[in-house]
């Protein structure tokens, strides 16, 4: 019995790597995936891709076990432990998928386990951002406990060091003084992408979060976002990640946004500092602002007849209106007399694709 258990555990393993294999190939952003939140920055990215990338596929906390398989393996097909691993050299210890698991322990090298890189007291615990692989990886099991749930920082005086040198100790990241947990340096993108799409496919449904000294709900703080963006920018991302990236689409149907568009995390964050251009030469202007439903607008540098295209979103994201016209220097408006009062958000996207964006508020 032992063994046919064993015999149909691996058939069923075997069927699930050549099924995430084959839907890697293909896995990258389907196209129009992200359409969206082209041209979008600040707050109205953040919801625009929430709302593309919410509403995924959850998996069971026992699955994941079964998913790591898939996800977090190795070249030599050992447990890919971003806490134990040394890239381009030899590591302390490796893990074998499911002889190792966890287990008990008391010291590292002895069995590996399910880190929540958002440690799940940050969230109360709660479904199904306990089980979202984007922020659950592999680790050992007695570096996972040192991490506990402390942020992430960057560490001056260590109390204690992994063997492939993580450290936990007294945090000197600006804006924070605690302990805090900093991994390699080969590794901080990674979880820094993974905290970002938690910060973003939790955006306004973390209403009970108990939040922590990097979070307040499922917004990262002012003193985290940096340190994450430069996590972000050091260490960009990698064939792992996108392999990654790919592998958990397929067993979840949704993506990390800032593995597949980095630049994303600038625009969403810091806009004003990013190297990527998302607005043109071309600046719009509105009147009246507040108004009450019919407005004007200039675009200098537009052309007469020059088609463009406007998008009105509202606070959250969602398109509420768009529509192509030929622009006039005579003076064109636009009635919105059928929206309510609020703070909208208008796109303004020329025909070469270049865009600029801007608020309109309605009285």
């Amino acid at each position: 019995m032992t063994f046919l258990k064993k015999s149909t555990q691996n058939k069923h393993l075997l069927l699930t790597a050549l099924l995430i294999a084959f839907c890697s190939a293909w896995a990258q952003p389907p196209q129009g995936y992200y359409s969206n939140a082209e041209g979008l920055q600040g707050e109205t990215l953040k919801a625009a891709l929430h709302n593309i990338i919410k509403n995924h596929q959850p998996r069971t906390y026992s699955q994941l076990w079964q998913d790591f398989f898939t996800t977090d393996q190795k070249p030599n097909g050992k447990v890919w432990c971003m806490y134990s691993d040394i890239p381009n050299g030899t590591p302390a210890y490796e893990y074998t998928f499911f002889t190792n698991q966890c287990g008990n322990y008391s010291a590292e090298g002895h069995c590996y386990n399910r880190e929540h890189s958002w440690p799940a007291s940050w969230f109360g615990s709660q479904h199904p951002m306990y089980t979202d692989l984007f922020h659950i990886v592999p680790t050992d099991g007695f570096v996972n406990n040192r991490r506990a749930n402390y942020p992430f920082a960057k560490v001056g005086q260590t109390t204690w060091v992994a063997t492939n040198g993580g450290k936990l100790g007294q945090s000197i990241s600006p804006g924070y003084s605690g302990i805090a947990f900093e991994p390699i340096d080969a590794y901080k993108g990674d979880f820094a992408r993974g905290l970002m799409y938690m910060s973003v496919r939790y955006f306004s449904q973390d209403g009970n979060w108990p939040g922590s000294e990097m979070t307040d709900g499922a917004e990262i703080l002012p003193w985290a976002r940096a340190l994450l963006l430069q996590w972000h920018q050091l260490d960009p991302v990698s064939q792992k990640e996108i392999d990654r990236n790919n592998a958990v689409f397929a067993l979840q149907q949704n993506r990390n946004p800032f593995i597949d568009r980095p630049e994303f995390a600038q625009q969403m964050w810091d806009p004003s500092s990013s190297t990527v251009e998302y607005s043109y030469a071309s600046t719009i202007s509105i009147w009246p602002n507040p108004g009450n439903g019919i407005f004007h607008y200039n675009c200098t540098n537009c052309i007469d007849h020059e088609p463009i295209t406007i998008r009105i979103y509202d606070a959250n994201g969602r398109i509420l209106k768009e529509s192509t016209e030929s622009y006039s220097s005579q003076g064109p408006t636009l009635t919105l007399d059928h929206l309510k009062s609020g703070l909208y958000f208008l796109l303004f996207q020329r025909q070469h694709g270049q865009t600029t964006s801007t608020k309109l508020m309605i009285h």
